[in-house]
């Protein structure tokens, strides 16, 4: 009990994180945590299953039944851990995953990643994708439940505060980019462009929900055939078995030579693919952030991404970059064919106004969640 009134209690809840991207930002927040915090606070991390982590100098509570149903999620946030926060009594509350719990504490955050309520969704993409369709109609709703009870609402892009501040009006939104380990630079000396033969072979890595796009690359691969273009491959990380929209598009683009479906990879196997293409394409409607656009700059390679605010946002200053409208396949199959011949132009992203409450990494973004 003295430790507690001498150290403050930070208080990291993500009790539905248990795999993938959304795990690993909470195993890098905790690391850092660990790293840099634990000094000043005493760090309670709320957790799925505290076995997936090895860290020490960080208390950890799990809740198994949290992922059991979404009542069971809604009762902790709404209703345990306003108790819990009574007897533990915070300095900082950050919810690490899109609800704002009812809590008591000197300082509360959520962190905010889903970007659906944002997205016009199509009739036929909803019939696809009936759990995108529930976040797109419903996630705004969810956000709203006491959002303005927050000092801070986190997100990771300008374009997506601009969308908080109109819908929600909160008090404060936070843009805090993330810090993403690039440890690929002795891979540089594969980086060639144009290929070393006459192929050109580009990737697109994403999972396969309706807003990732990819019917736009099937349909610029058939301008492609219509004009005798030979030599380009497309992979996508997408066997055509995951879901509806998978099935779909391998049903509708699966006959497409130029076109490799080659199924969900490894990180580790997607560096190496990183490595032995020449490009990537990426046409996704929508992204909180758009990790492999951040990951693909490190091999210096050329990028043809959508022109949309997250692709500007992402990708920067980058010097190998063309930007095209992901509802013109024939514009796409044009930037292909340059591409291809080695005629492509690129273009000069404008420098970014730099703007107050933008953080880079867990340490910026720490030092004004605690900041007096």
């Amino acid at each position: 009990m003295g430790t507690n009134l001498i150290k403050p209690i930070i208080v990291i809840s993500a009790i539905n994180f248990n795999e993938g991207g959304p795990l690993s930002v909470l195993k890098d927040c905790l690391a850092y945590a660990a790293a840099h915090l634990i000094d000043r606070y005493k760090i309670i991390a709320l957790v799925h299953n505290k076995a997936l982590f090895d860290l020490s100098g960080i208390c950890f509570m799990e809740f198994p039944k949290a992922k059991r149903s979404w009542l069971n999620r809604l009762y902790f946030e709404f209703f345990h851990f306003y108790h819990l926060s009574r007897q533990m009594k915070p300095y900082l509350w950050l919810s690490l995953h899109d609800i704002t719990p009812i809590v008591k504490a000197t300082r509360r955050a959520v962190y905010c990643h889903n970007p659906a309520p944002f997205y016009i969704l199509p009739l036929n993409k909803a019939l696809m994708d009936h759990t995108f369709f529930l976040f797109n109609k419903f996630y705004r709703y969810l956000y709203k439940i006491n959002i303005n009870k927050n000092d801070f609402v986190i997100v990771q892009q300008r374009w997506l505060r601009k969308e908080f501040e109109k819908l929600f009006k909160p008090r404060r939104v936070v843009v805090a980019r993330p810090e993403v380990s690039c440890n690929w630079q002795n891979e540089k000396k594969y980086s060639s462009y144009p290929s070393r033969n006459d192929n050109t072979k580009l990737i697109y890595p994403a999972f396969p929900r309706v807003f990732k796009n990819f019917e736009i690359i099937g349909a610029a691969v058939q301008n492609m055939r219509k004009l005798g273009i030979k030599g380009v491959e497309i992979l996508i990380t997408v066997n055509g078995k995951e879901n509806r929209y998978a099935r779909w598009l391998f049903k509708r683009f699966g006959y497409l030579e130029e076109i490799k479906f080659m199924g969900l990879q490894t990180r580790e196997a997607v560096y190496r693919l990183y490595r032995d293409v020449d490009a990537m394409i990426f046409p996704s409607k929508l992204e909180t952030w758009g990790l492999p656009l951040t990951e693909f700059k490190a091999f210096e390679k050329p990028i043809l991404a959508a022109d949309l605010p997250y692709a500007y946002e992402t990708i920067g200053q980058y010097h190998k970059v063309k930007f095209f409208n992901p509802d013109d396949p024939e514009g796409l199959a044009d930037l292909i064919v340059r591409l291809h011949q080695g005629e492509l132009d690129y273009d000069r992203p404008v420098p970014e106004t730099p703007e107050i409450d933008c953080t880079e990494g867990w340490e910026e973004l720490f030092d004004l969640l605690l900041s007096h």
